[in-house]
């Protein structure tokens, strides 16, 4: 069959097509400095303001940079994250040229088959990245929130005739500590690499996305484990062997919102930047949607007692108390007298009468009871998901 004045063949079918570019997220972070908020769900599942989870925005950023297939490195408490994606539907990947496939590990006659750092978890997936036949792999962190167009990063990897391209974030001086520094010359060629370095020479900071050449990597990555050599972490494995190699190794600079959740405080406070519209975000941009996997919830409701300032309220919620400042996700109940200020209430809370919370966040299907009071003035006070605090929980 001719299209387009050529002859078609089996490998323009859309299930033949080869991929330029395959996203793959690294999904399986126990998010221990998250403390109870991820007892029973991993990192990437955690909600996040209000209607998504963390791992949406970089499902989303794919989907908007036009990456049509995506795999997704699952390990720790897969089971609400699994469900939350689903066949990638919300994120309109559940079509013949498109989709999402979940990546957990498993055994073989070899043994177990957990995956042990983050270049370990592409190596144990080689088989499905090698029946994508991508040429390019971009490798994602899913505890991120930003809004990022990979398909630019990818035309300077071209430009550059790359092997590997690093995104990096210029943090203050004093933070950069905290990173993995790359230190580049003058043409953003990186010619060294600091992890967590006490004097860095600089402030590029690894941003956690790379975009490798799949041939070179699997090159890599295959070699090492048959040499037994120890290649088990992007970034204190295989970057220093790239640069030490010779590998042509760039940094792709980025200068937007980016913020790392991986802890209780940076959690809280990138939840409550999300309420300010100058934060950088710009979750309204209809030109870049973050989509989600949202539950039917019947419309808010907002009785004559409460007052509500300065906050964002979601389907579901009834609210009969003082919100002020706050987030509150899908099927939150705020009974009368109840005052929330400069919190996260994530989905199914339920407040009782006269209950106060500042300065928290509440995990998903917990319980406060009547007159409880969580206080969070010193540090960000914390309740588990489906902690119950105090009694006497009106069933109206």
């Amino acid at each position: 069959m001719k299209r387009g004045g050529r002859m078609v063949t089996d490998s323009d079918h859309p299930l033949f097509m080869k991929n330029e570019m395959l996203a793959m997220i690294l999904a399986g972070g126990k998010g221990t400095r998250l403390g109870k908020l991820t007892q029973n769900v991993a990192k990437p599942a955690v909600p996040f303001g209000g209607r998504y989870r963390i791992i949406d925005f970089a499902i989303s950023n794919c989907v908007n940079s036009g990456i049509k297939n995506i795999g997704v490195v699952t390990q720790y408490q897969p089971l609400i994250l699994n469900n939350h994606i689903g066949n990638g539907a919300s994120w309109g990947l559940d079509r013949l040229d498109a989709g999402i496939t979940i990546l957990q590990p498993y055994s073989n006659n070899e043994g177990s088959k957990w995956f042990e750092g983050t270049a370990h978890a592409i190596y144990q997936n080689i088989d499905y990245i090698d029946s994508m036949d991508p040429e390019y792999i971009l490798v994602l962190s899913g505890d991120h929130i930003y809004k990022m167009d990979y398909d630019e990063m990818l035309e300077q990897h071209k430009q550059n005739n790359a092997e590997l391209t690093v995104a990096v974030i210029d943090v203050p001086m004093e933070e950069a500590p905290r990173f993995g520094i790359m230190n580049t010359d003058d043409n953003d060629r990186i010619i060294e690499f600091e992890e967590k370095p006490e004097n860095p020479k600089s402030n590029h900071a690894s941003m956690g996305i790379y975009i490798f050449n799949w041939k070179r990597l699997r090159e890599v990555l295959v070699n090492s484990a048959n040499k037994d050599v120890e290649m088990l972490d992007f970034g204190k494995n295989v970057i220093p062997f790239y640069i030490k190699s010779g590998d042509r190794v760039f940094a792709h600079t980025y200068n937007g919102y980016w913020r790392d959740v991986g802890t209780i405080d940076s959690l809280w406070s990138a939840n409550m930047e999300f309420l300010d519209n100058e934060s950088g975000l710009t979750i309204r941009d209809k030109n870049w949607r973050i989509y989600s996997k949202n539950p039917v919830a019947p419309p808010q409701f907002i009785t004559e007692k409460a007052q509500v300032k300065d906050s964002m309220i979601v389907d579901g919620c009834y609210v009969s108390g003082d919100i002020e400042h706050s987030i509150l996700s899908s099927n939150v109940q705020i009974k009368e007298g109840a005052k929330v200020k400069d919190s996260i209430i994530m989905p199914g809370v339920i407040v009782g009468k006269n209950a106060k919370i500042n300065n928290a966040i509440i995990g998903e299907d917990a319980i406060i009871g009547n007159d409880a009071i969580i206080d969070g003035q010193t540090e960000i006070a914390v309740v588990g998901n489906a902690e119950v605090v105090g009694v006497d929980i009106d069933e109206g």
